[in-house]
């Protein structure tokens, strides 16, 4: 009976700490890099836990405008979960430090996200974004 305990209490505490391994793994910062003609997002991400800043995509870096010529702003956009197109946005000319958790409000953890860096070509023509990144928790 006592080598059975001591059995189950072994692989209890095995189980914790390869879960908790695997955890620690899911919330380090992972590397970001998103560009186009004009615009330029380096950076990283990480999906922060459930009641840690609300459990959403937590995205660091610098949104960099390319063309300093051009007359156009830059700004990244996300989408969480069903929600609308969140923007952040850049300075014309000038690489500004970017610092934001997009979430959804209604959910403990956020577990899909959609991210683009792009450039505003204002309301004639259609902005230009880097490629589509969807991440899924």
């Amino acid at each position: 009976m006592g080598q059975l305990r001591k059995s189950i209490t072994a692989a209890a505490v095995a189980g914790l700490f390869f879960g908790g391994a695997g955890v620690a793994a899911a919330d380090s910062w992972r590397e970001l890099e998103m560009r186009s003609a004009g615009v330029f997002f380096q950076g990283d991400y990480k999906w922060e836990r459930k009641f840690v800043h609300r459990g959403g995509f937590h995205v660091v870096g610098n949104l960099k405008d390319t063309d300093a010529g051009d007359g156009h702003n830059v700004y990244l956009r996300a989408k969480v979960e069903a929600y609308d197109w969140t923007r952040v946005k850049g300075v014309q000319k000038k690489t500004v430090h970017v610092d934001h958790v997009f979430f959804d409000g209604a959910m403990l953890e956020t577990n899909q996200a959609k991210i683009q860096s792009c450039r505003d070509r204002g309301s004639l023509r259609p902005d230009n974004c880097s490629k589509l990144r969807e991440f899924l928790r």
